[in-house]
């Protein structure tokens, strides 16, 4: 079974390796797209260039294939690579019943679930870029 995840991937944390250990228990094969800087328009752009966040998803051992984006289509990817399983983040901003549907209307056969989100167990952990970036910010700007 052939899952795929997405997302920005700006800065690699632990929230984003919960999210791709629970995209690779899900079947034999995980893909992750990355979304490309212009094409992030929900929130801040990545401060990281394209390629480079890719380089750095691909080379964790649980992911089988990291991927940029498509510039204009998100689809795209996920035709190329046929999953069975597209995995959307916890706190993504996409809603599960219209990825289905623009899937099933390319001709896609796949399952879209939501992954869990990971609770912090210890004090001070962070699970979010945004409060990675805030953190940062407070103690070292």
């Amino acid at each position: 079974m052939r899952v795929v995840a997405q997302g920005t991937f700006d800065i690699l944390h632990p929230g984003h390796l919960h999210y791709f250990r629970e995209g690779e228990a899900m079947g034999d094969e995980l893909h992750v797209i990355i979304a490309r800087r212009n094409n992030v328009t929900h929130k801040d752009p990545p401060v990281l260039p394209d390629r480079q966040r890719r380089d750095m998803v691909d080379a964790l051992e649980m992911v089988d294939q990291a991927h940029l984006g498509h510039t204009e289509d998100i689809f795209i990817p996920i035709e190329r690579i046929d999953p069975d399983v597209v995995l959307l983040g916890h706190d993504q901003h996409h809603d599960e019943s219209e990825i289905e549907a623009a899937l099933s209307a390319r001709g896609l056969d796949c399952v879209v679930r939501r992954a869990s989100g990971k609770e912090p167990q210890y004090e001070g952990e962070i699970f979010s870029t945004g409060q990675i970036i805030d953190r940062i910010c407070t103690e070292r700007c």
